[in-house]
């Protein structure tokens, strides 16, 4: 999922997005420790996306600009 892709996204529709990935990350890890994952590289592929998403969603809460830590 590209990050461009993203932004277009309203917050409703990012919270969905969200909801689904935890999901499936939760059924890939689940399939992997029952030896039933078929494509490992998909775990990392979903916890980039979930990053990504947070990521956005922050940078939409507050206004466009980006946090200083």
């Amino acid at each position: 999922m590209k990050a461009s892709n993203i932004r277009t996204k309203t917050a409703d529709e990012l919270n969905t997005e969200l909801a689904g990935l935890k999901k499936e990350q939760f059924n890939l890890r689940f399939q992997k420790a029952t030896g039933q994952l078929e494509k490992t590289g998909r775990i990392k592929e979903v916890r980039r996306d979930i990053a990504r998403i947070k990521t956005i969603a922050a940078e939409k809460a507050n206004g466009g600009r980006k946090n200083k830590a």
